[in-house]
């Protein structure tokens, strides 16, 4: 009987060892902490777990893989196989998809975002753009209009906003230089120590941003309707790694992306902006709106020159600029 007990567990043993040798494991690089802005992915490892019985698992760290704004680098390396990033972080090596981020583009709901960016994101000319990095797309972080959060006098007229320092990046900054404020890029990690410091005075996030970040618990204005545009941070996964998965595995991992986008926007729409007004109202935050006046000013300073200056430089790096931009443009046009 010994015997036989010995024999069955060194089977058990041995199937163990073998299931644990075939599972497969991903490194997952994001940043801060769990936040609406990372909702997706975690649903996402949650479905490829449920899908594959625990023989895929997505390993998520905020912060303890790479810097934020190195992440695409570790992800052309195979330090890790699949990051998030935003595009405005490092504009030169993600050119093709920072047109999604061009001020006033006219995009209404984060349903319009997500079928805008996966759209782009199917053009060849941005997946041969970000191939360069070894890297596929494989979602996108849809995020809200931007507006500004600020310490000192609230501006009540684009004037106010003339010397103004600003952490904007991307579109949204240059559409900020275009009424006189002066735009700072850096990390939605670096932001609080800069109001703090007051390197900053103002900064334009997302609203689910604003509270994880604490730029609320110094503020003391807020714009309610500036709405100058917003950024796009994707989901990319590393191309040698999502070749090597199985079958099963990559079927998982891609028939799972649209549940973890619905469970994005629903959260988002639901516990994200249901927090954010009583968020401001408990700390006596003054609510800026600006007239229609002076938002088709800013409209007409910012939008065109924006798109003309990004058509022509995008078009010298050997893009199809123009293409990408009507493809963008024109999507808009058609869903509004």
């Amino acid at each position: 009987m010994r015997k036989y007990l010995n024999r069955a567990a060194l089977a058990a043993l041995s199937l163990t060892i073998a299931s644990e040798a075939f599972a497969t494991e991903w490194n997952v690089s994001l940043w801060g902490k769990r936040r609406a802005f990372t909702e997706h992915v975690e649903r996402l490892a949650e479905l490829v777990s449920e899908r594959t019985n625990g023989e895929f698992t997505l390993n998520i760290s905020y912060g303890g893989l790479s810097n934020n704004r190195e992440n695409l680098d570790g992800i052309s390396i195979g330090a890790f196989e699949m990051a998030q990033f935003c595009a405005g972080y490092h504009r030169d090596k993600n050119p093709s998809i920072t047109v999604l981020e061009l001020p006033f583009l006219g995009v209404s709901s984060l349903e319009q975002e997500v079928a805008l960016s996966m759209s782009l994101y199917q053009h060849p000319a941005v997946q041969e753009d970000l191939a360069r990095w070894n890297a596929t797309l494989l979602m996108p972080s849809p995020l809200p209009q931007y507006n500004l959060v600020g310490v000192g006098d609230a501006p009540h007229s684009l004037a106010d906003f003339e010397g103004l320092s600003v952490r904007a990046t991307g579109g949204i900054g240059a559409a900020m230089e275009t009424v006189g404020a002066v735009p700072t890029s850096m990390s939605a990690t670096e932001v609080r120590q800069a109001m703090d410091s007051g390197i900053v005075k103002a900064v334009a996030f997302a609203p689910h941003a604003h509270m994880a970040f604490g730029t609320i618990e110094n503020g003391t204005w807020w714009s309610t309707n500036l709405n100058p545009g917003t950024v796009n941070c994707p989901v990319v996964v590393n191309s040698d790694a999502l070749d090597a998965l199985s079958d099963s595995e990559r079927e998982a991992l891609l028939g799972s992306v649209d549940e973890a986008l619905d469970h994005y926007v629903t959260n988002y729409n639901t516990n994200t902006m249901d927090a954010w007004g009583p968020a401001l109202e408990e700390r006596g935050i003054e609510h800026v709106t600006f007239s229609e006046e002076e938002l088709s000013a800013f409209r007409e300073a910012a939008a065109a020159p924006a798109a003309a200056a990004w058509i022509a430089d995008n078009t010298a790096r050997g893009l199809p600029a123009q293409e990408l931009y009507d493809l963008v443009t024109g999507q808009i046009a058609e869903s509004n």
